[in-house]
């Protein structure tokens, strides 16, 4: 049959696979008319939920006293653990160290003890100031190091990954180093934070509103607190307005607390706290502490990596997990380590419980192993950029493709996109007019860097890499197209829609995306590890198949053809000599009880993982860039400019460049923002102050670099028969950004004359970049 959509059609059609069609939505986010929950028109009877949290960072809860709460005007109903009918659980690996609601001990300050049901939300948040809770208070500790001198207790069991002797390499080896460096974290600041509306219906039913990245899980969490099954709850996801990954489990408590008030008071509820309530009791970017040794000899070639990635992870293990383990697959970067031995430390924190973020624990093990590259460019006395190309990973055959897991890399391109964009750029020739310009100038100082980026694509649990869709043709010829992938404004919806006008050749007018829900398409797996187009545009494409085949044997029997005579062309179907509009031929087809519906399914194929061997093949393919950034910073003051960030990067076959390269430049600036200016802080008692956008800073427009070159890399194509042999986008352009951290850290070298390694921790403040010079200039 016609394989269109699978392989890039040249079809004249409005919409058509890797077009830069326009975001379905886009028109609604800059008029103000696209709806996210707190838009919905409210239920009758609306009630407002808010949370109780706790004013300690470790206690047990000796007594509560919640009169004074129940009392307020309009408040309706007050709970606890206790009321829950279920599991008070809402953990999302089935480990049960989650409680929706503390009962007896509580594990970071703000964690949630009680909620408020009340007749309006400013009701409800006034109310739940007014409880009275004794506590026994118990020792805590909120980072890393606190974590380490209290025993190291882990909330997950740690990795290793090792290949070859990497220990007696590293006696052997020409010289050798050793170095720490701190990561911080980041909190995902969407413009549309928690939220989650429930409207109670017959029986054990509700149905809920969640702003989610993942509707099954909610569907689940729901079902596991109400002691009810998964088919009584319906979850529902329009939009979101930002995700990032904090929506991947973070929402359990607010759709479960929500529904569970639903179906006690027989009335819709509504929960969404205010950003400060947010950013302190939902988790962030886990902190990371990289302890590292490297060996390599007089070249600045790697012969041994020895490393231990210490993560903040929190008082539960959330994804912690997954995420320390993304951690060391990617502290390779984009070199082939001779001999490697890898240790995760998931450690237990008392704080809020960190998760997943963009990039998953892999911008810090891509951080980590950068630093260990630029590390040995200062120890030989060579540019970071020749280091490292000396230590790309190599050409199948070239004895340099296996990973620290033993998977090996048979897709590389990083050299083309690094040399390319090292010609496109002008690196060298920019590279000495810094040097020369830091020689004469007095207070200024600039730094240039370029960067690589690999990252690998697909669920590491290997379960996760599945999808559905459901695609019906009505009478009309208008398509309506529903999968288990949720859009958070990263055009996922458009991308899937293209895929079907593509199969069908018709315009994109003709499909309808609707809202994803459990209702449609069944055990879904989140919207995260950037593999939403990858695995629903697959299963939409299953789906256009399906009926396709009915179709053209539909058309052949009909006029005693072959199926190679009938073709789909742009708006119409042709039957050897015979044109038809395909509304009519739909139309046809309907009449001649042709099954118009169908279910798509797909999974990744290839991929396993053994996590207690180290070993296996977790990664379906991966995605490579590379970034160069300029920067000026001010060695009074430690104030920077980021001047100048050209970016080449590869998603293969775009099904959508317009939107890709907006993916690209979002991505970039986020990282920015994690690796400069955003800072968390707890202070001793384990509060959080960086709960505000008074306190905690994101980058502004203002910020983005004053020269922003990005371009794709057209003439790439994913060797794996992905959708339209695209790639995926959401997650590897993040890591772009450390090209900006490297950047700050040549010009603080330059105070040295580049002598020595300043070790500039993230995030470089400018009060961290200031320190650095001033340790540099004391040397």
């Amino acid at each position: 049959m016609d394989k269109s959509a699978f392989e890039n059609p040249k079809a004249v059609i409005s919409g058509s696979m890797h077009g830069s069609t326009r975001h379905d939505s886009a028109h609604k986010h800059v008029t103000g008319t696209a709806d996210y929950i707190d838009d919905i028109p409210e239920p009758v009877n609306l009630l407002h939920g808010a949370l109780g949290l706790s004013d300690r960072a470790h206690a047990d809860i000796l007594s509560i006293d919640l009169s004074a709460v129940k009392a307020y005007p309009g408040v309706v109903w007050v709970f606890t653990g206790k009321d829950v009918p279920g599991l008070n659980d809402v953990s999302s690996n089935g480990m049960h160290d989650e409680p929706l609601l503390a009962e007896t001990r509580v594990e970071f300050h703000g964690q949630p003890i009680f909620a408020v049901i009340a007749e309006t939300r400013d009701a409800a948040r006034r109310a739940a100031t007014l409880a009275k809770i004794e506590y026994a208070d118990l020792p805590h500790w909120s980072d890393i190091d606190g974590a380490l001198e209290n025993g190291g207790a882990v909330v997950y069991e740690p990795m290793t990954l090792k290949r070859g002797e990497a220990k007696a390499e590293m006696a052997n080896a020409p010289r050798r180093l050793t170095g720490r460096m701190r990561i911080g974290g980041q909190e995902h600041f969407y413009l549309e934070g928690h939220i989650a509306m429930a409207i109670p219906g017959e029986d054990d039913e509700v149905t809920v509103w969640s702003s989610t990245q993942h509707p099954s899980e909610i569907q689940h969490i729901v079902g596991h607190v109400l002691n009810i099954p998964s088919h009584a709850v319906t979850v529902n996801v329009r939009r979101m307005g930002g995700g990032f990954g904090g929506k991947e489990t973070q929402g359990n408590q607010f759709a479960a607390l929500a529904a569970l008030a639903a179906k006690k008071l027989k009335r819709a509820i509504k929960f969404r706290p205010d950003r400060d309530e947010d950013m302190v009791a939902t988790g962030k970017r886990h902190d990371f502490m990289v302890d590292y040794e490297v060996g390599f000899d007089g070249d600045g070639r790697i012969h041994a990596v020895d490393a231990t990635y210490a993560a903040r992870c929190g008082f539960s293990s959330d994804l912690s997990g997954p995420v320390t383990d993304r951690a060391l697959f990617h502290a390779d970067s984009s070199y082939f380590y001779p001999h490697v031995h890898l240790v995760s430390k998931p450690l237990k924190t008392h704080t809020v419980s960190n998760t997943a973020f963009r990039g998953f624990g892999g911008p810090q093990g891509m951080l980590g192993g950068e630093r260990m590259i630029e590390e040995i460019a200062y120890a030989v006395g060579k540019d970071p950029l020749e280091i490292r190309k000396l230590n790309f990973y190599g050409q199948p055959g070239s004895g340099r493709t296996t990973t620290p897991y033993h998977q090996e890399v048979e897709d590389n391109i990083i050299h083309l996109i690094v040399d390319e964009l090292e010609q496109s750029c002008d690196y060298q020739a920019r590279r000495n007019a810094v040097i020369e310009f830091n020689r004469s100038s007095r207070y200024i100082r600039k730094g240039i860097a370029l960067t690589p980026v690999k990252f690998g694509i697909s669920f590491t649990m290997t379960a996760f890499n599945q999808a559905g869709a459901l695609v019906h043709i009505y009478q009309d010829g208008s398509i309506h197209l529903n999968h288990g992938g949720t859009e958070m404004g990263q055009g996922l919806y458009i991308k899937v829609a293209q895929v079907l006008a593509d199969a069908f050749q018709v315009d994109i007018e003709r499909v309808k995306i609707t809202a994803t829900t459990t209702a449609k398409v069944p055990n879904t797996s989140a919207t995260a590890a950037s593999s939403g187009s990858d695995l629903n545009g697959m299963a939409a494409y299953d789906a256009a198949r399906q009926i396709k085949e009915r179709l053209v044997a539909f058309a052949a029997e009909k006029w005693g053809v072959g199926a190679e005579e009938v073709v789909f062309l742009p708006n119409r179907i042709r039957v050897r000599d015979v044109e038809i509009p395909f509304p009519d031929f739909i139309k046809q087809a309907y009449f001649g009880r042709v099954q118009l519906s169908a279910a798509g399914f797909y999974k990744t194929p290839k991929i396993h993982w053994d996590r207690k061997a180290g070993r296996g093949t977790p990664f379906y393919y991966f995605s490579y860039g590379a970034s160069c950034t300029e920067v000026s910073i001010d060695t009074l003051t430690g104030e920077y400019l980021i001047d100048r960030t050209d970016i080449l990067h590869d998603v293969g076959r775009s099904l959508n460049p317009a939107i890709d390269i907006g993916q690209v430049e979002g991505a970039f600036v986020q990282g920015m923002g994690w690796l400069t200016t955003e800072e968390l802080w707890w202070d001793d008692k384990g509060r959080l102050r960086t709960h505000a956008p008074s306190t905690y800073k994101i980058p502004l427009a203002s910020d983005r670099p004053k020269t922003f070159n990005v371009r794709l890399a057209e003439w790439a194509e994913n060797t794996e028969p992905t959708i339209g042999r695209s790639k995926a986008v959401g997650e590897p352009p993040f890591m772009l950004a450390i090209s900006v951290l490297e950047a700050l850290s040549m010009a603080v070298a330059s105070v040295r004359d580049y002598k020595v390694c300043p070790r500039l921790d993230a995030p470089a403040t400018p009060e961290r970049v200031l320190m650095a010079v001033e340790r540099l200039k004391a040397m």
